[in-house]
């Protein structure tokens, strides 16, 4: 029987420099897609995935991260003795129960697969997910909750994926692919970062992950990988052929909000979506077409 998926690791460590300087006093994470920061999408999707734990992995200056999902006294005695009805649902939002969440460090900036490897400990002999707070999936069915369903089916690892241009593999952990069943594909082989001309597809894994806890091991060894980096992609290519491993062609679409226009893109998407705010953006965006 297949173990459920509890816990979520959320790697969110990185210095956001391609943001420079919305990014010097905060932390990427917390950039608002319309009124709610990128991390408060992930929990989202995670929650709504049916997960239970919440591990971030932090680095210095990320604290905003930690005051955004606990409880706001002052502005809750505010808004409420204002009869903000409205506003004090929206402050409650992100709020997590106690004990559902925890903090660790990275205390330096060695890659993916290093954030992951520092979570170890809170995750314990168990599979979970990743999620990278930079993917914005915008579906009817949360992107986690579709791999998790496959995963309760078939087990082992399962990755998110979608095909990206050839010119763009560069850029992605790319899969070497085998069997296919609808939207399920099996994973015979995995490439950091491959150039184009060396990919063995153009199916690229996004921020969507999961794993089982055998990928500590490997991690454990602290190997070098594309870019100087402990790459998560380099430890999850040495399970395959042991377990299960597939990745999984999401409904949805995938913004990248890692880049300046993947984010504006994901907001003006997000908010045409809202009925308080669809039509308006509309009007706006005819003056500029």
């Amino acid at each position: 029987m297949t173990q459920m998926v509890r816990k979520a690791v959320f790697p969110v460590g990185g210095m956001g420099t391609r943001f420079l300087p919305a990014t010097k006093a905060i932390p990427k994470e917390m950039l608002p897609v319309v009124d709610k920061p990128l991390i408060q999408y992930a929990v989202e999707e995670a929650r709504a995935s049916g997960i239970e734990e919440f591990i971030f992995v932090t680095g210095r200056g990320k604290a905003a991260i930690e005051d955004h999902f606990d409880h706001s006294v002052e502005l809750h005695n505010l808004l409420s003795g204002r009869g903000k009805a409205e506003a004090l649902a929206a402050l409650e939002g992100p709020t997590l129960k106690p004990g559902q969440i925890a903090y660790t460090r990275q205390q330096e900036p060695l890659g993916l697969g290093h954030a992951v490897w520092c979570a170890r400990e809170l995750v314990g002999n168990e599979p979970f997910a990743v999620l990278l707070a930079d993917d914005l999936v915008q579906s009817k069915t949360p992107c986690l909750k579709q791999m998790l369903d496959r995963h309760a089916q078939t087990g082992g690892n399962i990755v998110a994926v979608m095909d990206v241009p050839r010119e763009h593999t560069n850029r992605y952990g790319i899969l070497e692919t085998g069997a296919e069943d609808g939207s399920l594909v099996e994973v015979r082989g995995l490439v950091e970062k491959p150039e184009p001309a060396d990919a063995p597809s153009t199916l690229s894994i996004i921020g969507r992950y999961v794993l089982q806890p055998d990928v500590f091991s490997y991690l454990e060894r602290q190997d070098r990988g594309a870019g100087g980096e402990i790459q998560l992609t380099d430890a999850m290519a040495q399970m395959i052929g042991g377990m299960p491993f597939h990745g999984l062609r999401f409904e949805g679409i995938r913004f990248d909000c890692g880049d300046k226009v993947g984010f504006l893109e994901a907001s003006i998407a997000f908010a045409l979506e809202r009925d308080d705010l669809g039509d308006r953006v509309r009007e706006v965006l005819k003056r500029y077409g």
